[in-house]
């Protein structure tokens, strides 16, 4: 393993601080994964923090306690939450994310895997040796980038990893896997006649990325983890928990694909696989580089990524000039057309993403849900499923957030990590999030949280779900995304 260069220089936190905002609840001890017995006591619930430096934990400000806001929408009323009347949520003040020398230090690393095939990484907190270890897997199309809030934030008090996917980001291949007999600088690479002999085999699949996902645990983090996943990653993380359950402590999805690849399985469907002429191999056949061409020429142009950014980012005040960049370099790599083709044709994994959840639930592996209500691709119904099949799995569902809610509503989903995290490393001792009333568990509760970033106040509405979802609480969910979100008015 190599590290390459340390990319950012500011000072990191490796504690928890003490004065980060809190509930004060009922020590119930009880997760939703974690059925211990103990005793009911109630206390005022009670939100408290600084009214200055959000992002900073240990800031010291004038301490207020939350006040209540009527919520103009029926997710509140369908949970019949017993401490509020019907259409009010509690506010909850949370940390912003952190800033200069507040934020934890990011390093970034090249991990050779195979011959030709180098895996790009970033790692953040790695002074804090007796925190646990987070990996974050990235979606299609994007990398390691589209977590740095996550390693800034979250690697002051954890050990934090992620990395590009063989075919995506900075883990695209540095040779071409099948030249071509003409030079040029301008060719794609893979568009040749014959494969280079470690490209022959090679298959840009979730099959090749879960066995990725497993080496690098094994031969670079060197422990089990806990592993969180959006978009494809989340399919990925699922898949790989299903297969190396010894590896992993506890998955979390952000809105997870629910499934990944339109063709047969040769190891599940040998003969069914053999109608199709091409699995995603190098070479490119020839009527495969003519799509290619075309198709690439239309995704791969800086409008076409702007127009789907704007789609699967809920709130257009989000700056995603950094992600935007990003992709765009990507694109320009020779190797990245092919790649895409070779995605886009590989066979479909050997279980489901319902198999895979059903192996963790036999293995006993926590799984959390976090999903943005927002999404125009993953609906929310698709988390809802999950839930049904994993009744014990926490589910949070925000708004206004879309398709990546860890790098749109980042202070959000660190929160509810970091609740998440506790709970399970304290055995259930530490609630999860929202659930200091014994009766969430089952019915649920909807909240506001609230966070500054960048001098301003922010309000995002989070909903969790209970074990108890009803059919209306479904159709609730489902038409809400389809209705303009109702706006919230002080009380």
């Amino acid at each position: 393993m190599e590290v390459v260069s340390c990319s950012h220089s500011c000072s990191a936190l490796h504690q928890t601080p003490a004065s980060t905002w809190r509930l004060r609840g009922s020590a119930l001890g009880l997760g939703l994964g974690h059925a211990r017995p103990s005793r009911t006591r109630r206390y005022t619930v009670a939100c408290v923090g600084t009214t200055s430096g959000a992002s900073n934990p240990g800031g010291s400000g004038k301490v207020h306690a939350a006040q209540g806001f009527h919520v103009s929408d029926v997710d509140a009323a369908l949970q019949g939450i017993p401490s509020m009347k019907a259409g009010e949520a509690e506010r909850v003040m949370i940390q912003g994310l952190p800033e200069g020398p507040d934020s934890s230090p990011i390093s970034t690393g090249f991990w050779e895997w195979k011959p030709k095939l180098t895996v790009y990484y970033e790692r953040s907190g790695m002074k804090n040796s007796k925190a646990p270890a987070v990996l974050f897997l990235p979606g299609f199309g994007v990398g390691t980038f589209h977590f740095e809030k996550q390693l800034r934030d979250l690697g002051r008090d954890h050990r934090v990893w992620t990395m590009d996917f063989l075919g995506q980001g900075m883990s695209l291949p540095g040779e071409d896997p099948a030249p071509s007999s003409i030079a040029s600088e301008d060719a794609f690479w893979g568009f040749g006649q014959d494969s280079q002999p470690w490209a022959e085999e090679l298959v840009y699949s979730v099959d090749l990325w879960q066995n990725q996902v497993q080496h690098f645990i094994e031969e670079v983090i060197r422990e089990p983890v806990y592993i969180v996943g959006n978009s494809l990653g989340g399919f990925v993380a699922l898949y790989f928990a299903a297969s190396s359950p010894h590896l992993v402590k506890g998955v979390t999805l952000l809105n997870a694909t629910p499934f990944w690849g339109f063709f047969p399985n040769p190891a599940t469907s040998p003969r069914l696989s053999k109608i199709f002429p091409w699995a995603g191999t190098f070479p490119l056949p020839s009527f495969v580089r003519k799509i290619t061409e075309a198709v690439w020429q239309k995704i791969s142009d800086p409008k076409s990524i702007q127009d789907i950014l704007k789609q699967v980012y809920a709130d257009h005040s989000t700056n995603v000039d950094k992600v935007f960049s990003r992709i765009v370099e990507i694109t320009q790599h020779p190797a990245a057309a092919a790649s895409f083709a070779s995605i886009m044709f590989a066979p479909r994994g050997q279980i489901s993403f319902q198999e895979a959840i059903s192996r963790c639930q036999d293995q006993g592996i926590p799984i959390s849900l976090m999903y943005g209500r927002e999404d125009p691709w993953i609906r929310p119904i698709w988390g809802l499923k999950v839930k049904q099949q994993v009744p014990e799995a926490p589910y949070y569902e925000i708004s206004p957030a879309g398709h990546c809610p860890h790098d749109e509503v980042p202070e959000v989903i660190n929160y509810l990590l970091r609740g998440w995290l506790k709970n399970l490393e304290s055995e259930g001792s530490v609630d999860l999030p929202f659930l200091e009333e014994r009766s969430y568990a089952e019915r649920g509760v909807s909240r506001e949280l609230e966070f500054v970033r960048e001098g301003s106040r922010k309000s995002v509405s989070v909903r969790l779900y209970g074990t108890k979802i009803s059919l209306w609480s479904q159709l609730s969910s489902f038409l809400n995304t389809r209705v303009p979100k109702s706006r919230i008015v002080l009380r």
